[in-house]
């Protein structure tokens, strides 16, 4: 579970701390460590997270809202250019800024999304990610580039993986919180998300771990139905693709692929929502859901 650190004076301190960065960097995995629990999906591809997703560290002088957000892309449908946006709307309503980035990355990603940062006059902080991956000397050079990149941010090595300095990012985040009260309720929530979504995640990461090329960035998951019992969780769900190729290998040989998707993803639910779980899976084509507006909007990624 998440540290936390106690501010020892008659305030209350509260804001959202949002994380940015490409493509697997990271981002996910920070997130699940600074809040304690498992709120991202996380897998070696790049690209999954697609939804804006906040985590909510409480204590009882501050409420800490961490934001993670989809990997900055170059748009190739209507689907990246919502992800986008979340990304971007990162940067507006911040009061403190985490920019992730990785041991041998050559450049940010984005240099127009740079330049917005450095001009930003709310604490950023600079993380570079995966520092278990090299040397000292390798390490000592890279934080010397970011330091050149990002001029006059404070740079904080990590291993968001294995944990390495979790508790530094955890403390310094509290001390540039704004005084504020509470934005939510401090009722032991710790993400906005409803178990449905994080159901969905859920599948959505099984997925990707089971399946290559088109296949995972082509898939769309709904829970159609969440229904906890006493003993035992019933749980329901489309998973939506754009051709019937894609449905045949998803379902595989006599079901053998979807069987082992479900199994994966029923197990992790289990951990998650601390419950026995019935999952029942069903695969859907809707053709082009990602250039169509319509459809975006049905899976909640257009207003």
């Amino acid at each position: 579970m998440q540290a936390k650190f106690h501010i020892l004076v008659n305030t209350h301190k509260s804001g959202f701390v949002n994380v940015i960065g490409a493509p697997n960097v990271g981002k996910s995995t920070l997130m699940n460590q600074l809040v304690g629990e498992k709120l991202s999906i996380i897998t070696p591809k790049a690209q999954t997270t697609r939804h804006r997703i906040l985590g909510i560290v409480n204590d009882d002088n501050y409420q800490i809202i961490y934001s993670d957000t989809p990997g900055l892309v170059d748009p190739a449908y209507k689907l990246h250019q919502t992800m986008m946006s979340f990304a971007l709307s990162a940067l507006e309503d911040a009061d403190v800024l985490l920019v992730m980035v990785e041991m041998g990355e050559k450049k940010f990603k984005d240099p127009h999304v740079q330049e917005k940062i450095m001009k930003m006059d709310i604490p950023v902080i600079i993380l570079v990610n995966k520092v278990d991956t090299g040397n000292q000397e390798t390490l000592e050079n890279q934080v010397e580039f970011w330091a050149e990149q990002f001029p006059g941010k404070p740079i904080l090595p990590i291993s968001a993986l294995e944990g390495f300095n979790i508790d530094v990012i955890q403390k310094k985040v509290v001390e540039l919180l704004p005084e504020a009260p509470p934005f939510y309720p401090k009722d032991g929530s710790y993400t906005d998300k409803t178990e449905r979504f994080l159901a969905s995640e859920i599948v959505r990461e099984a997925i990707l771990n089971n399946y290559d090329k088109e296949i995972p960035y082509a898939s769309e998951v709904v829970v159609e139905e969440f229904k906890e019992e006493p003993h035992i969780i019933r749980i329901r769900g489309d998973i939506f693709v754009e051709r019937n190729t894609q449905k045949g290998i998803l379902i595989g040989h006599r079901g053998s692929a979807l069987k082992r998707t479900g199994t994966e993803a029923r197990k992790k639910m289990e951990h998650v929502f601390d419950k026995k779980v019935y999952l029942e899976l069903h695969v859907k084509v809707d053709k082009n859901w990602r250039n169509d507006e319509r459809n975006l909007r049905k899976y909640g990624y257009m207003s």
